[in-house]
């Protein structure tokens, strides 16, 4: 079969399955690890931060947040992330991925173990310190989202490319898994020897100050992580497609998959000037959005959309334990005893409803196909939504609790096995190696911005534990998540075919910006027969 594609990169897209294709996949996914660590940690720590800085003996309730501080805290980071995501896409696709992907990490652990320091004993001063650090550690979180996917994907083969990108996303659900299983061993431990009494008992004594370090011990451990990982990520070489199609050196991109890849590869120097002259169109050109504008809208527009329903679940899930009787009511704990449930409400939402969907991507990606399953997450998480949304009333009774945290589950699942991990994985591979890292930051930015409406607006609707409206909040997600179900079609399945042929890089014709919805097994590239 003759191909109009680069000796390298044919030779990237039909190499089978090595071990360092595992490696970078472990490379990439302890970035993603820290980053949902870091990020939804938070969670776990919020009301105790009420608890130890805003009791107020007046008012004969356990300290909570203020709605703007808790807003803030818990949304900074998203900020942060949306920020850094713009950034560093576009400096990965100006300066290359590898220069600039350590730098993330570094701003990771500095932040990280900044967060837990504090520039004053007053409320106001803890809350703008953490304020502070966190917007930069979210600024470092949000370089690793196109980073990651890009690389992972240009290193990929095209057989197995989807999986190994959702199995780097799928390592978020660890991270999750670990900021509740963490947060629930630190707060056991201070517990054995300090707890408090309840809250209705002794209101001042019930806040054990202790608890201080508890919740600084959480975030700084962060850092661990991204520190281990990052001699590994410097001693990974810059993508075979960056280093052809961008910077001009087949040759030096046949040297370095050659070192990390079995794999021969010879240079190819004729071809590459004229590889090179039919994909100069910019980003902001005619060309651009003639061929690529639909699936860009496509993919920012998902991401948003299914941001603003994921991260109201897992931000507000602290709100929505009480209710399904996963924690205790506030006043008849201590503030450590409410950190510890619902860390461990949390740990085992996530490790029964969260992490399974992630890994059910994985494995089933390249054979229902991205299209299909962003498509069944949307729709599955808007009928859910709807019915916790509209029979909120019956589900939230003591003997209905159980159906209550069951389908609040499954909201977990079907996003994960759907649009959580397919939004991350079709920017990746739709567009050109030369604004790929650029599209893939618009597109998750687009999603952070849809994180911050979660933040800054649902957790209105939550934090106070009104049923009302927490109803209207449930039932405003599935509506969100239909709109999701329809955007969708405005992307291509991408299965089985090479970066370059999706994205007309190798000089066919952009049949996907026609046909997105399409299976497209039927193209000889896809009986190949990999060695």
């Amino acid at each position: 079969m003759t191909s109009d594609n680069l000796v390298v990169l044919n030779a990237l897209d039909t190499a089978r399955t090595q071990w360092y294709h595992v490696t970078a996949v472990i490379i990439a996914g302890m970035g993603f690890f820290t980053d949902a660590y870091d990020l939804f940690c938070i969670s776990t720590i919020s009301k105790l931060l009420g608890r130890l800085y805003y009791y107020d003996p007046t008012a004969n309730a356990p300290g909570k947040l203020p709605h703007v501080a808790n807003n803030w805290v818990i949304g900074v980071a998203l900020v942060g992330t949306l920020s850094g995501q713009l950034v560093f896409g576009w400096l990965g696709d100006k300066l290359g991925r590898k220069k600039v992907y350590g730098l993330t990490l570094i701003l990771m652990v500095i932040c990280a173990l900044c967060s837990g320091l504090s520039f004053g004993y007053s409320a106001k001063a803890v809350i703008g310190t953490l304020c502070f650090f966190r917007f930069w550690l979210g600024f470092g979180i949000g370089g690793d989202y196109p980073l990651s996917a890009t690389i992972m994907s240009e290193y990929a083969n095209k057989s197995t490319r989807g999986a190994f990108i959702a199995a780097v996303f799928a390592m978020q659900g660890v991270g999750i898994i670990f900021a509740g299983l963490v947060s629930m061993i630190i707060s056991k431990l201070f517990l054995m020897s300090y707890e408090g009494k309840p809250f209705n008992k002794d209101e001042v004594l019930s806040t054990e100050p202790e608890a201080d370090y508890v919740w600084r011990i959480v975030l700084m451990l962060g850092a661990l992580p991204a520190l281990l990982t990052y001699y590994w990520r410097m001693k990974m070489p810059e993508t075979g497609r960056y280093t052809a199609i961008i910077e001009g050196n087949a040759k030096q991109a046949a040297i370095n998959m050659g070192k990390v890849l079995d794999i021969e590869i010879q240079a190819e120097g004729d071809k590459l000037a004229q590889f090179k002259a039919a994909n100069e169109y910019p980003l902001l050109s005619n060309e651009f959005f003639q061929h690529h504008g639909f699936h860009l809208i496509g993919t920012m527009s998902t991401w948003f959309l299914l941001d603003i329903a994921f991260y109201s679940q897992n931000l507000t899930q602290k709100d929505i334990f009480p209710v399904m009787g996963l924690t205790s009511n506030a006043k008849s704990i201590s503030a450590l005893r409410e950190m510890f449930e619902t860390s461990r409400a949390m740990f085992v939402i996530a490790l029964l409803g969260t992490f399974p969907g992630y890994w059910f991507t994985v494995f089933f990606i390249e054979k229902i196909g991205r299209f299909r399953i962003q498509l069944m997450g949307f729709f599955m998480m808007s009928v859910f939504m709807a019915i916790i949304g509209i029979k909120y009333d019956y589900l939230k009774t003591n003997e209905h609790k159980w159906t209550f945290a069951t389908l609040y589950g499954l909201t977990f699942f079907f996003a994960n096995f759907g649009p959580n991990s397919t939004t991350f994985v079709l920017p990746a591979e739709l567009f050109p190696t030369r604004v790929r890292s650029t599209c893939h930051a618009l597109s998750a930015a687009s999603g952070k911005a849809g994180a911050m409406i979660s933040a800054f607006g649902i957790q209105q609707y939550t934090q106070d534990g009104n049923v009302q409206k927490i109803k209207k909040a449930m039932i405003l997600m599935a509506v969100t998540n239909m709109v999701g179900f329809c955007c969708t079609f405005l992307v291509t399945e991408t299965k089985g075919r090479s970066l370059e042929e999706i994205s007309g890089e190798d000089g066919r014709q952009h049949e996907t910006q026609l046909k997105t919805s399409k299976p497209v097994s039927s193209h000889p590239d896809d009986h190949m027969i990999l060695h």
